[in-house]
């Protein structure tokens, strides 16, 4: 089934399925949908695609199948040892700290070290295995910034892409790591590298400059203006490509989804003003300070508690990873501190939630919420920005927006404010909420504005851009 016979090749650390275990302990594998998925199944579906990932489920993984798209999943088998190095390790406690701006210290550890290596080959040795002749890779993520370049010794005849989902850091803060030029090689192995911002891709280029590469050009959006040439006389083009959302999901308010959200408010005690979060409880994401924010704003009594909820969301994430842990601790200490100081009986000021969150019920929160805060201290974009404004086509609601999310660059008519700064974070949630009140033109406007933009620059925006620019490389 997994033959030399696919001529467009996505891979990621994940493979888009499910594990689902039957009552009687029968399991069975599900595709799964999702933003990237969708993004990307039309070019799957045209094109005799396949999808290389791992399942997600250490020590085990279902034979290659198709999905009802015909879209062919070809798993990469993972062990307990290869999930703690490779993934805990060296992605997520090494790589994703560093590439955060040292928000918490990275770990750089040499087992570590050779388990990502070790899992890239293996990837690349599956990938090798059901590209076709010629084929187009398009790369995926911090996970598997080795890959590129391994497949270009495997498979020279490969058009090879690849994305970075998260923030890419200044030629300083990178260079602290042991295995630079090693990540380097591997990422010059690609034609096209794609960033979210033009920032991030100038970090790039700066690192390149420093290694003494040549490089010509200017960064672009949506387009490659910008090279490097590689040592072996290859030209690498460098640009930003800011990813969106799936918007069909987040539109389209019928009737019973807005008795829906009418009754979402009446659960919650009919409130004056819904405040809502929505993130993966994640360190980067300012959580435990947007708590803070809003509890000193309640004890000033410039909120007052029997007017405004607020609903945190906060997904589980990577527990076994000590400041995870110790992220959780905080958040929810916080939580209950708030409600213990300020709730009444049967009547919490704070609804917190540590699970996942069906897409229909997250759906109606977006619309229900009067504010939405994102406050992370780094992000590469932060989607949930996005999915927020996408479901308000009523011009109602307001952004409080971290301006060190990507997505601030898009969505300027935010209230951005500096989750460093508790202050700042308190001064844009409450002149969010004096806009609605006072200036509901004016904020009806701005979020009219957000709306808009995300309507027009969506997923699809984002992979054909990047599928355009890596034609055009081939074609090269």
């Amino acid at each position: 089934m997994s033959g030399r016979d696919n001529d467009f090749v996505v891979v990621a650390n994940r493979l888009p399925v499910d594990l689902n275990t039957a009552p009687d302990g029968t399991r069975t594998w599900s595709a799964s949908p999702g933003g990237l998925v969708a993004a990307l199944s039309p070019v799957l579906r045209t094109q005799q695609g396949c999808w290389v990932g791992w399942p997600g489920v250490p020590d085990a993984a279902p034979d290659p199948f198709y999905t009802d798209d015909g879209i062919l999943l070809h798993p990469v088998r993972l062990n307990q040892a290869d999930y703690e190095g490779f993934y805990e390790g060296f992605s997520n406690a090494t790589l994703w700290p560093l590439y955060h701006d040292l928000i918490v210290p990275p770990v750089y550890n040499l087992d570590w070290w050779y388990a990502y290596r070790e899992v890239n080959l293996r990837f690349a040795d599956e990938v090798a295995e059901v590209a076709a002749e010629g084929a187009t890779v398009w790369v995926q993520d911090y996970q598997l910034q080795l890959l590129p370049g391994i497949l270009r010794q495997k498979r020279p005849d490969l058009t090879i892409g690849f994305f970075l989902h998260i923030p890419f850091p200044s030629a300083d803060l990178y260079s602290q790591l042991p295995w630079r030029d090693e990540l380097v090689r591997g990422l010059l192995g690609a034609d096209v590298i794609g960033f979210h911002l033009e920032s991030n891709a100038r970090n790039f280029l700066d690192l390149a400059r420093r290694l003494e590469l040549p490089v010509s050009g200017e960064v672009s959006t949506r387009k490659i203006t910008a090279h490097i040439e590689t040592p072996d006389g290859r030209s690498v083009g460098v640009g930003a490509f800011p990813i969106s959302i799936e918007v069909d999901e987040f539109t389209d308010f019928d009737d019973a989804a807005l008795a829906g959200v009418d009754k979402l408010r009446a659960d919650l005690g009919t409130p004056k003003h819904v405040i809502l979060g929505v993130d993966r409880l994640d360190y980067t994401k300012g959580i435990l300070q947007r708590l803070l924010a809003f509890e000193e704003l309640l004890e000033t009594g410039a909120l007052d508690p029997a007017e405004v909820t607020l609903v945190q969301i906060a997904t589980p994430s990577r527990e076994r990873i000590e400041h995870y842990k110790k992220t959780r601790s905080q958040v929810e200490e916080a939580v209950g501190r708030i409600n213990g100081s300020f709730s009444q009986l049967g009547k919490p000021v704070v609804h917190y939630q540590h699970r996942s969150i069906d897409k229909k019920v997250l759906r109606l929160l977006y619309r229900l919420a009067d504010i939405m805060l994102v406050t992370p201290f780094k992000d590469g974009m932060n989607l949930v920005a996005k999915e927020y404004a996408a479901c308000h086509d009523d011009a109602k609601g307001a952004l409080v927006l971290s301006e060190f999310a990507g997505a601030a660059d898009e969505l300027p008519e935010a209230n951005l404010c500096n989750p460093f700064d508790i202050e700042s974070v308190k001064r844009s949630l409450l002149t969010a909420i004096k806009g609605l009140e006072d200036q509901p033109e004016v904020m009806a406007e701005r979020m009219r504005i957000m709306h808009e933009q995300v309507m027009t620059h969506d997923v699809k925006l984002w992979s054909r851009a990047f599928l355009d620019s890596l034609k055009e490389a081939k074609r090269k």
